[in-house]
């Protein structure tokens, strides 16, 4: 059966006319400008957060380390290039350390090849750690380089030797992206937290 117009008659189907596509699109236009946002700052918020339990975990191994092995191991940051940490096995002693231990010559100590390419137990370093490097969008804004004792006490770097116990303030690490921080906090006992 064919359908046939007239001019009184008119066809009354169903479906959305281009005002309503035009508002249902300025809707949907609306919420994505305030959701987007939320959701960038919300995943940014979780990269700096992974970042900040990434160097966390790193103090705990070195605590752990130096407990077990039965040597100093300490925590370097920027080192040997911005936005990377490792965790370096003291040479020498805390009383003397080796050349490649001092502040002057960091880089080239935490260049040192891990693992090691020297498998000898009886030769050190062998409790180094990986080089890690922080996302490039993250960075150290408060750093300081830590040594943790076989005792499990945390020393902090003075310019004497051996370096001196962290006072009753706890040391401050912090991590920076954009404007967001996150804080790690370590005490002269080896307490290592979140902020």
């Amino acid at each position: 059966m064919s359908r046939k117009w007239s001019r009184d008659r008119r066809c009354t189907g169903s479906g959305f006319s281009l005002v309503d596509l035009l508002a249902t699109c300025a809707v949907i236009a609306t919420v994505s400008a305030i959701a987007v946002p939320a959701i960038t700052n919300s995943i940014e918020g979780q990269r700096l957060g992974m970042e900040t339990r990434a160097v966390e975990r790193e103090l705990q191994i070195a605590r752990l380390s130096a407990v077990q092995s039965n040597q100093p191991i300490r925590v370097r940051f920027n080192c040997p290039a911005t936005g990377q940490y490792k965790r370096v096995e003291l040479l020498g002693t805390v009383n003397t350390p080796a050349a490649d231990d001092s502040d002057s010559r960091a880089g080239v100590r935490c260049a040192y090849p891990y693992p090691s390419t020297d498998r000898d137990p009886l030769t050190r370093p062998n409790n180094d750690g990986p080089k890690m490097t922080l996302n490039p969008k993250v960075t150290f804004s408060q750093v300081q380089t830590l040594e943790f004792w076989p005792n499990g006490t945390v020393h902090v770097a003075s310019g004497s030797n051996p370096w001196p116990l962290i006072g009753s303030t706890p040391v401050t690490l912090t991590l920076t992206k954009g404007t967001s921080t996150k804080s790690i906090t370590v005490n002269s006992l080896g307490k290592i937290q979140l902020q």
